[in-house]
């Protein structure tokens, strides 16, 4: 794929002073999520996406998962990996809804709470509460270009997982990895 972008005609200087300007916005945008992940690992050992579900928590309880991905604005999968996790570190508490046994609550621990406090504000909730304070118009040329853009890229059918947070199976491998590494 980049040979065939590289192989593509050579932009004009129009073309390239019109593409420029887009390049620059992903790049800013995808380094403050970048570096406000790793100030996050830095400061509290968690990933941006962990320390944005602990503030999303921090809001209030979830009923469930499924309303937890609402509140994330990502799918279930992604989040309960993220969950996962934190439950695993017990930052977040799991408990079998009173109102339906089939549904898990989820909420924050004392730890999770503590952990938060120390931390600064997760750059998926700025990028979030920006995107909020875009007009109406906006939002939607933006989910347009966006749209487009994935498209073209031929990513339509890629897992939309949450920023910087490491797929289970990714994961699982980088810790087998290090395990046999250490053996060996």
């Amino acid at each position: 794929m980049l040979r065939d972008a590289l192989d593509t005609e050579p932009s004009t200087s129009a073309e390239s002073d019109a593409l420029r300007p887009i390049l620059d916005a992903l790049r800013r945008v995808v380094r403050d999520l970048r570096l406000g992940s790793r100030e996050a690992e830095r400061r509290a050992g968690v990933s941006g996406a962990q320390l944005f579900v602990l503030q999303v928590l921090a809001s209030g309880p979830a009923a469930s998962l499924n309303e937890l991905a609402e509140r994330t604005h990502t799918d279930q999968s992604s989040v309960s990996v993220v969950v996962r996790r934190l439950a695993d570190r017990k930052l977040v508490a799991r408990k079998p809804s009173r109102l339906d046994a089939r549904r898990v609550e989820l909420s924050l621990t004392p730890a999770g709470q503590r952990l938060l406090a120390r931390c600064p504000e997760p750059m998926q909730a700025r990028l979030l509460a920006s995107l909020e304070r875009l007009d109406a118009p906006e939002r939607a040329a933006l989910t347009r270009g966006l749209g487009a853009l994935v498209r073209e890229m031929g990513l339509e059918g890629a897992s939309a997982d949450m920023f910087f947070e490491e797929p289970v199976a990714a994961h699982a491998r980088r810790g087998q990895k290090a395990t046999d590494d250490a053996d060996g």
